[in-house]
């Protein structure tokens, strides 16, 4: 899966590549082998910034509050999904755009708060949410939609970070990070803070404890 990630980016196929460094690294999770999971993280990152960047560049930021505002044709632009879809909606989308080679930028945002922020959500196994001040005239630029991805997936590092008690064995803390994986796959800082994640749970003692986490996120919820 590795040779054909590398292959994919060596001729820029870029959603080829992160999507081959995605099911490796879930293939390495299975195994416990976190000394793999490290080393994919560099050439998802890559992937994945690519895929950031060339949808940024579009410079077109497709607004979606009901079915018939997405493109019969979508393209790998960016797409901000707003009520009445919820952070699930989102995530199908992207994995469905996936699935025909579309690189789609997603992020979705949810009902404006009584202090005039948008909250934006990331849904994976588990959800992350931010509050942030919404664009001109609620006209979101491609600067505001790298600023919110950028916040959004800050969040989720410090969400997988406080999830953790500090005896938990070091494994734990890289499921933290993977619960979070789907909410912000496109942030650097994060695939680079799951890398480290794993590189200290290389040879590190584990637990036969269960590991419990706190009641998930309902993704249907505003």
């Amino acid at each position: 899966m590795m040779e054909d990630a590398s292959q994919a980016l060596a001729v820029g196929a870029y959603l080829q590549a992160a999507m081959a460094c995605r099911e490796a690294l879930m293939v390495a999770h299975a195994d416990r082998d976190f000394g793999t999971m490290s080393r994919i993280c560099l050439p998802m990152l890559e992937a994945q910034r690519a895929l950031r960047l060339a949808a940024l560049d579009t410079n077109i930021i497709h607004c979606v509050s009901k079915s018939t505002d997405i493109p019969p044709d979508p393209d790998a632009s960016c797409y901000l999904f707003a009520p009445n879809f919820v952070g699930a909606d989102t995530l199908r989308f992207r994995s469905a755009a996936n699935d025909a080679g579309i690189g789609a930028f997603v992020l979705t945002r949810e009902p404006t708060t009584a202090k005039g922020f948008w909250p934006i959500v990331g849904v994976a196994d588990r959800v992350v949410r931010i509050r942030i001040e919404p664009p001109k005239d609620d006209r979101p630029t491609a600067n505001w939609f790298a600023h919110a991805a950028e916040a959004l997936g800050d969040q989720a590092i410090v969400d997988a970070k406080n999830a953790s008690q500090p005896d938990d064995p070091k494994d734990w803390i890289v499921d933290d990070f993977l619960d979070r994986l789907d909410a912000c796959p496109e942030h650097e800082k994060f695939i680079k803070a799951l890398a480290d994640a794993c590189q200290d749970a290389i040879n590190a003692p584990t637990s036969p404890r269960k590991r419990r986490r706190g009641i998930i996120d309902d993704p249907y919820s505003f």
